[in-house]
């Protein structure tokens, strides 16, 4: 494995910039195959973006904690997860910004977001507890792992059957607006003719080594440069690492914003916060030191409570519909936003 720590700063900063761009490039031409494979099987774009989009961009995440646990680093691999789950629900104001023209939360059509952000909140919520009360290990794994995995395959299983189910239609001022259907009729409408679902398959496949590939090298290279430059300590080196990692998911939801492909695009960055705690169950069985949950401290608990906090947020936005903006953003994003700031600024100093 390369010690990017060898090379020189300029040369890190070349590599982190090419394998940015490659992770980008990679993941508007996911967000394509995704919709396509959301359209050729009838699995729903809630579904495919908590499963499939979800999965694929947490895999240079998923590399870089079984790193860190196979070097008996378990309490900092789980440490990044959990510091990293309020920075995706952060990356939903940015995707909001993006949209400019109406509010993110005021133009999703599909009520399966509600139920992912609900069950969001259960699970990472369930985590934080875990960390206070502590575990037992069962087998050479903790308890609490094991019912993460589980809950979060359970959360899959809610939203497939979810998937379709309209018990509700969004109104305004006593009118439907249609416009929020707008998505659900998209892969009827101007269209072309899908390919085989096999070569979709095979394509998303070399995407996703792409990503793999590109976004290890862009965790591992912008971790060298905030060591070399002197930041790796500082706020300025934890922002780098954290948009370092986040890159797929960010890439990934604005594609899907800019093809009105919305349920999708939330899909993905709820479904990346899912993952990220069932991977407590991969540090745990990658680690022999004893039940890893026993290792987690104050920054690990806070990065959860503040990640519920933001999706509680958006949950709000999401219910309450309301179609205002301030800064081209949702009432909703301008909080989550302040909230992530003040959010961060604590966990900077839980990190000294």
């Amino acid at each position: 494995m390369i010690d990017f720590t060898s090379l020189s700063l300029p040369l890190n900063m070349i590599i982190f910039a090419i394998a940015a761009s490659a992770v980008w490039l990679a993941g508007v031409r996911l967000t394509k195959y995704a919709d396509a494979i959301a359209d050729v099987t009838g699995a729903g774009h809630a579904v495919v973006g908590i499963v499939l989009l979800a999965g694929v961009t947490s895999l240079p995440e998923i590399g870089v904690t079984a790193t860190a646990s196979l070097a008996g680093d378990a309490a900092l691999a789980v440490n990044n997860l959990f510091g990293s789950i309020a920075l995706q629900v952060a990356l939903l104001a940015v995707v909001d910004f993006y949209v400019g023209r109406r509010v993110l939360t005021a133009v999703v059509p599909e009520p399966a977001v509600l139920v992912q952000g609900s069950l969001n909140i259960i699970l990472i919520t369930s985590a934080a507890a875990a960390m206070v009360v502590g575990d037992i290990g069962f087998f050479g794994v903790g308890i609490w792992p094991i019912a993460f995995f589980t809950g979060y395959l359970l959360c899959v299983w809610i939203l497939a059957n979810a998937e379709g189910k309209h018990p509700w239609v969004a109104a305004r001022g006593g009118k439907v607006e249609q416009e929020l259907m707008d998505e659900l009729k998209r892969s009827n409408v101007g269209k072309e003719p899908h390919e085989a679902l096999r070569t979709l398959l095979i394509k998303t496949a070399g995407i996703a080594l792409i990503i793999l590939v590109a976004g290890f090298i862009l965790a591992r290279s912008g971790d060298a440069i905030a060591s070399q430059s002197g930041l790796g300590s500082s706020f300025v080196g934890f922002v780098l690492i954290a948009f370092a990692t986040s890159l797929p998911e960010l890439s990934t939801a604005v594609s899907a914003t800019r093809r009105g492909l919305y349920t999708m695009a939330i899909s993905d960055i709820l479904g990346t916060n899912l993952i990220n705690v069932a991977m407590v169950f991969l540090v745990d069985i990658l680690y022999t030191g004893g039940p890893v949950i026993n290792q987690m401290d104050d920054f690990a608990i806070f990065g959860a409570l503040l990640a519920v906090i933001l999706t509680a947020l958006f949950l709000t936005g999401l219910s309450e519909r309301r179609d205002k903006s301030l800064f081209r953003m949702g009432y909703d994003s301008v909080a989550v936003i302040i909230s992530y700031a003040v959010g961060v600024l604590l966990l900077y100093t839980l990190r000294q």
